[in-house]
């Protein structure tokens, strides 16, 4: 019943292959499952084919999905928006917290992380199309985010996550992520850290020009549950 989401992996997966070795980046991109439109079957099916990082957009479903996380232990990404009223029941069940848009939501998982004594990895959500429908903070204003999250001392900020605006040609997603990756290089330099950053953008429609401007991490939802070509 769902031998679909076998085939489609494997598409995905050999797409970010070939993404991979055109940008000369081997190796070096983490496909992130993002299962928000699932069901169970179908994520049990993805895990039990290997799947080691998934991308949970919702508290509410993360948590009915927490038993074949336990069983699987994939590392669970939180990609959604999320409430600070919500941050204590995901806390402690996430690798990492790709939206932080803001410093009260940054100050908020600093205060939970601290309260369970870990260190919790975090991205700064930017919106580099500048789209009134979407989260992240302004281009300009991800300088002083970033800034502020490397001072709270629960929080490991790992780098940029954005979203593409929705373009007609592949090609024309490669200006919004190399702007991502620019800035996310002048901040790191600004900010004194040492390494990359990495870049968490690309989705299914987007992800190999994402490869192709740095991506670290795609996250990929779509082209992993499609029940027939399209």
């Amino acid at each position: 019943m769902t031998g679909y989401v076998e085939k489609n992996l494997a598409a995905v997966r050999q797409a970010l292959a070939c993404a991979e070795r055109e940008a000369g980046r081997e190796g070096r991109t983490t496909l992130i499952a993002a299962v928000k439109y699932v069901d169970e079957q179908e994520l049990d099916m993805l895990l039990s084919l290997g799947v080691a990082d998934v991308g949970e957009n919702r508290v509410q479903q993360l948590l009915a999905h927490l038993p074949l996380y336990e069983a699987y232990a994939p590392r669970v990404h939180f990609i959604g928006t999320l409430q600070k009223n919500k941050i204590k029941y995901i806390i402690d069940k996430v690798y990492a917290v790709h939206s932080v848009d803001s410093i009260e939501l940054a100050r908020e998982l600093e205060r939970h992380a601290a309260k369970h004594d870990l260190i919790l990895r975090v991205f700064a959500e930017v919106n580099i199309g500048r789209e009134s429908a979407k989260g992240g903070v302004m281009p300009e204003q991800a300088a002083a985010l970033c800034e502020e999250i490397e001072a709270l001392p629960h929080l490991a900020l790992q780098g940029l996550m954005t979203m593409a605006p929705h373009c007609e040609r592949a090609d024309e997603y490669r200006p919004y992520f190399k702007a991502a990756r620019l800035l996310a290089q002048d901040i790191w330099q600004a900010l004194g850290k040492e390494g990359e950053p990495l870049l968490s953008m690309g989705m299914s429609e987007s992800f190999p020009e994402a490869v192709a401007e740095g991506a670290a991490m795609v996250r990929v939802g779509r082209r992993l549950f499609l029940k027939e070509e399209q």
